[in-house]
C-alpha cells in the first residue's frame, strides 16, 4: 500500500490511496474460510462445501468490503500520524473508470485543511464590558412587589385603577372563550380605562383588542391565544365581569421579613433592598458576562482574518447531513454557518496556543453544580453527594446533554481567560439602560 499527498495550495489537498492484493488477500481469505465453516447450502455438508463454490458465491463481495474497511482504517491512520488539520471529512473523488476486477486499485480524497492563523487579544477598538447595578427605583419596585405578592387578597364592589378583575372574554367568530384574571394597570388609554373603573360584578364591558392591554403578551393570556395570532388582532370582545378584587399590601415588618429570610437575617426595610441588590446583581452579572462573551465572540471574528476552503465546505456538506442537498442549498447553508465555524476555529486556536483543556472529572464537577442549583429550587438545600454523583453520571451518558454542558464548561473557561488577557472599556449602568443599549 502507498499513501501520498499533493497540496492543490494552502487551503486544498488530494490524498491518494495505492492497494494491492497482498494488502488485502490475507484478511480475504480467512473470512472465506470463515464462511466455508458455516456455510448452508443444499447438497453439501456444513464445512465441506468446495472453496471455488465459497469464493464464486460471495468473493467479490468480501473482497470489496475488506478493501473499504482498510482503506478507511490506512486513511484515518495517515491523518493522525501525518497530523493533518482538516475540516469536515475526506471527501472521495468519482472515477468513472473504476474497476473492481482490477489487480490494484487507486482511491482519490479531497481534503480541506484548516487554515493558519494569529488571534489579536488586543485589538484597537475594545470590547465594551456592561457592569449593570440594581438602582434604588427598582430596589423601591421590588419590595412594591414583594407587598403585593404577601398582601391580603379583598373583595371590592366596583373596579378601581388599583383592582384585578376576574372574568371570561368571548369572542364566538374567533373561537374564544376564556376565563382570566387581569390587573386594571395593564390596561391601555383613557378610553378603555373608563370602561373598566366603576363596573360591578355581572358588567358586562364591550371592548376591542387592538391596544387593549400596554403589553401584547397579556392580551395572550388573557384571551388564550397563540403568539402569532395575538400580534395585530384586532376584533370585539365581551368582557363579562365575575369577581373584583384588590390586594393590600403586606406590612413590611418583622412578620414579612421572617416569611423572606427564616435565619433571620434581615430584620429592616435597608436590609431587605440590601438582600434584593445582592441577589439582583447577581443575575445582572450572569447577563452581563453572557452579553461580554458574545460581543468578544463577534470582536475576534470580525478582527481574525483568515481564508478558509470553501468551494471544498460546501461540498462537502452537500452530503454531510441525512438528506442530500443541492449546490445552491449547500452554498446558503455555508453561508449561514461560515462566522459559526470562523469562531470554532479561533476558539480552538486560542485553547491550543494558551493551553485551556476540560477534562472528565472538571466536567462532572460541573454538572454537579448544575443539579444542585435545579435541586435548590424545588427546596432541597443539602442533597447527598451520592445522589449528585448518580445524576450527573446518568446526564452525562446522553451524548446531547453531555455536549451542551461541556459548551457550557468551556464558555466559563475562555470568558475568565478573556476578562485575564483582554482589556475593556467599562461603563455602568441600569438594567433598563443596558437592555436598550444591548438589545436595541
Amino acid at each position: 500500500m502507498n499513501i501520498t499527498k499533493e497540496n492543490v495550495d494552502a487551503l486544498n489537498a488530494v490524498v491518494k490511496v495505492d492497494i494491492v492484493a497482498e494488502d488485502y488477500q490475507d484478511k480475504v481469505t480467512k473470512v472465506l474460510n470463515d464462511y466455508r465453516k458455516t456455510a448452508n447450502i443444499p447438497g453439501f455438508r456444513k464445512g465441506q462445501v468446495p472453496m471455488g463454490m465459497v469464493k464464486k458465491q460471495y468473493g467479490k463481495s468480501i473482497m470489496i468490503d475488506e478493501v473499504n474497511k482498510l482503506l478507511q482504517e490506512s486513511l484515518n491512520k495517515y491523518l493522525v500520524e501525518e497530523k493533518l488539520d482538516i475540516l469536515g471529512n475526506p471527501l472521495p473523488r468519482v472515477q468513472d473508470d473504476f474497476n473492481w476486477d482490477a489487480d490494484k486499485f487507486s482511491f482519490e480524497f479531497e481534503l480541506g485543511l484548516a487554515p493558519e492563523f494569529d488571534v489579536n487579544l488586543k485589538p484597537k477598538k475594545k470590547v465594551m464590558q456592561y457592569n449593570i447595578v440594581a438602582t434604588d427605583e427598582l430596589l423601591e419596585k421590588e419590595v412594591e412587589n414583594i407587598q403585593t405578592r404577601y398582601g391580603k387578597m379583598l373583595t371590592k364592589d366596583a373596579a378601581t385603577e388599583e383592582a384585578n378583575i376576574t372574568g371570561t372574554f368571548v369572542n364566538e367568530a374567533e373561537e374564544i372563550n376564556k376565563k382570566s384574571t387581569i390587573s386594571v394597570k395593564d390596561i391601555k388609554g383613557k378610553t378603555n380605562l373608563k370602561k373598566f373603573v366603576g363596573a360591578k360584578v355581572g358588567d358586562v364591558l364591550e371592548l376591542k383588542t387592538k391596544n387593549l392591554f400596554e403589553d401584547e403578551h397579556k392580551l395572550q393570556g388573557a384571551l388564550g391565544v397563540d403568539h402569532d395570532t395575538v400580534h395585530g388582532l384586532d376584533v370585539p370582545v365581551t368582557l363579562t365581569i365575575e369577581e373584583i378584587t384588590e390586594t393590600e399590601p403586606a406590612e413590611l415588618d418583622k412578620e414579612l421579613f421572617d416569611k423572606l429570610f427564616a435565619d433571620g437575617s434581615v430584620s429592616t426595610v435597608s436590609e431587605l433592598k440590601d438582600k434584593i441588590k445582592e441577589d439582583a446583581e447577581k443575575q445582572f452579572q450572569q447577563q452581563a458576562d453572557q452579553q461580554l462573551l458574545n460581543a468578544i465572540t463577534e470582536n475576534l471574528v470580525d478582527n481574525t482574518k483568515f481564508d478558509l476552503p470553501s468551494g471544498f465546505l460546501q461540498k462537502w456538506l452537500q452530503t454531510a447531513g441525512e438528506k442530500q442537498l443541492t449546490t445552491e442549498e449547500a452554498a446558503a447553508e455555508y453561508e449561514k454557518s461560515e462566522k459559526g465555524l470562523r469562531y470554532q476555529l479561533i476558539e480552538g486556536k486560542i485553547m491550543k496556543d494558551n493551553d485551556i483543556k476540560l477534562d472528565y472529572a472538571e466536567l462532572v464537577d460541573y454538572a454537579k453544580g448544575f443539579i444542585r442549583s435545579q435541586m435548590a429550587q424545588f427546596g432541597n438545600m443539602n442533597p447527598e453527594e451520592k445522589e449528585l454523583d448518580d445524576i450527573a453520571g446518568r446526564i452525562l451518558q446522553n451524548q446531547d446533554e453531555a455536549q451542551k454542558l461541556q459548551a457550557q464548561l468551556i464558555s466559563q473557561k475562555l470568558l475568565a481567560f478573556y476578562k485575564e488577557n483582554m482589556s475593556f472599556d467599562s461603563k455602568e449602568v441600569s438594567y433598563e439602560d443596558f437592555i436598550k443599549e444591548v438589545y436595541k
